[in-house]
């Protein structure tokens, strides 16, 4: 009880003082309050453990995302990847920029600039498609998506180098070019900067984009969320992400796939900053003009840390959720915390997982440029259901399939180690998988660490020939191995709310308990 007055008079008198932000020092000498006999490493540990939790719950709130059914896609959106400098990658690997321009007739123009680096510095070739979207209705397959039907009017192909049109060349027709000037059946060789035409309404018998796996199967599921920079929402305070179809990890289904899941989402050019060179380089780009990104060193992979997502994330097959990664390099072990959702803005919680067990040493990996491979084992998990229908679920298995049998309750956590997993669920024990890894620097300079996209159809990389080319959406570092007491350098998300807390007076006294209340029951986790 005292505990609780104290945090509601610390509020009060930080809500009433403050005039702009709050120093770092205010907020070691509220958690240290708490935790002075425990020692500065348990202090630490509760400020760790209250940053990442803080940036998950964060993310349940769901206010700063605003979603529009149907979506408003008018407007021209180009990749963003998170950061200012880098490309997206795609299963293959494919290292691409895309700049997509929807107009109000519906018609679209698509360009998608392929690089031969993961730093998109040296272009190959340029693909450009035209077209009309037509949105239609609320997809029943990924909740909160729209489901949408294109038709492609022509797709042209504008080579940049000659390595790129050779390169290229064993994959197209010699007929897929331009008739020799000579006759006789001939045809004229691939020359860069020439744009040829692929795919067009009038010659739908010259299907050359497929031989190239092209499609754009991606449109046919779409999402725009809105999401404000502050507390507020203000006219020019707010970013709008377009979400499309996801691209099958097998390049032989690609032109198959109806999606399930989302890529990275492209941002409207409306919203970028005007110090961004890179967003103007992207955004006035041609099929002529691809945009070329400074060549920067790639970042050594470095696991040691806690790592969460930055947003609710899809998976194929329907899954939302979202992450939180423990890594221990001293011993080469991990922990892995996985909350799964019913909807798309993860306020629906159907189960829990916590998993925990070893890597191997970082591997530079030779398949996929700029990434680091590993060996993951996986020896020991808990499962929680957090609803009545998982439950249920869970309950229904016989003999020692999934835990005790019909012993689960909702909220109530269980061992299934015992059990060597949980078949309702799909988790085998022990278990192995062969891991991609990547990290990169936000606009914000916090670290970003992407792994491994997961098998479309639904399958584990558990062999090496299995390993992923592509990535997931980025998990952001909540503290990591220079986080410690000595230098006390919390994330850019903690001083956010605190300096929030000063600047809005309304909301601020909620999130200030809010954010002492995690701080306290941290600490008290430590007696």
């Amino acid at each position: 009880m005292l505990l609780i007055k104290w945090i509601v008079s610390t509020a009060v008198l930080f809500n009433g003082i403050c005039h702009g932000s709050l120093l770092h020092s205010d907020i070691r000498a509220s958690v240290g309050t708490l935790g002075r006999k425990h020692g500065q490493q348990h202090q630490h540990a509760a400020i760790v453990e209250f940053q990442c939790q803080y940036m998950l719950k964060h993310l349940q709130s769901g206010g700063q995302i605003s979603v529009h059914m149907p979506p408003n896609i008018t407007g021209h959106w180009v990749s963003t990847r998170f950061f200012p400098i880098s490309c997206e990658v795609r299963p293959g690997s494919e290292f691409i920029i895309r700049s997509y321009l929807f107009h109000h007739n519906h018609t679209f123009q698509v360009l998608q600039f392929h690089y031969r680096d993961n730093r998109c510095s040296s272009p190959t070739y340029t693909l450009l498609a035209r077209g009309k979207l037509y949105l239609r209705q609320a997809s029943w397959v990924v909740r909160g998506g729209t489901e949408a039907d294109y038709q492609l009017h022509s797709v042209q192909v504008v080579f940049h180098s000659p390595e790129a049109a050779m390169d290229l060349s064993q994959w197209l027709k010699p007929s897929c070019g331009r008739p020799s000037l000579d006759g006789g059946g001939k045809w004229e060789p691939w020359e860069p900067h020439v744009s040829y035409d692929l795919w067009s309404e009038e010659e739908q018998g010259r299907d050359c984009a497929h031989r190239l796996g092209f499609t754009m199967n991606e449109l046919q599921l779409v999402r725009v969320e809105r999401r404000r920079h502050h507390g507020v929402w203000l006219p020019d305070d707010h970013t709008e992400e377009l979400f499309l179809g996801d691209v099958h990890t097998e390049h032989t289904q690609r032109t198959y796939h109806t999606p399930s899941s989302y890529q990275p989402p492209l941002q409207n050019t409306k919203n970028h900053d005007r110090t961004c060179s890179v967003c103007r380089v992207v955004a006035g780009a041609d099929e002529h003009h691809p945009p070329i990104l400074p060549c920067e060193d790639n970042l050594p992979v470095k696991l040691e840390g806690q790592w969460v997502s930055q947003r609710c994330e899809v998976r194929p097959g329907v899954l939302f959720l979202t992450r939180h990664f423990v890594f221990h390099d001293h011993n080469c072990t991990w922990e892995g915390h996985y909350w799964h959702y019913a909807d798309p803005v993860c306020r629906q919680p159907t189960f829990s997982l916590y998993a925990r067990g070893h890597y191997s040493h970082a591997v530079l990996s030779t398949t996929v440029m700029g990434g680091t491979e590993f060996v993951f084992t996986v020896d020991h998990v808990r499962v929680t259901p957090m609803d009545r229908a998982t439950t249920s679920l869970l309950n229904v298995f016989q003999g020692k399939e999934c835990g005790t049998e019909g012993s689960w309750r909702q909220g109530l956590e269980q061992d299934v180690t015992p059990t060597h997993g949980c078949a309702a669920l799909g988790i085998r024990l022990p278990h192995t998988e062969y891991e991609l890894f990547r990290m990169e620097r936000d606009y914000a300079n916090r670290l970003l660490l992407f792994n491994g996209q997961r098998p479309t159809d639904g399958s584990s990389p558990n062999q090496p020939h299995k390993t992923a080319t592509s990535y997931q959406a980025p998990l952001v570092q909540c503290a990591g191995a220079g986080h410690g007491p000595a230098e006390w350098r919390e994330t850019d998300e903690l001083q956010r709310l605190w300096s929030s807390c000063c600047r809005h007076r309304g909301g601020g006294m909620v999130d200030m308990v809010r954010l002492l209340l995690i701080a306290a029951i941290s600490v008290l986790h430590l007696r």
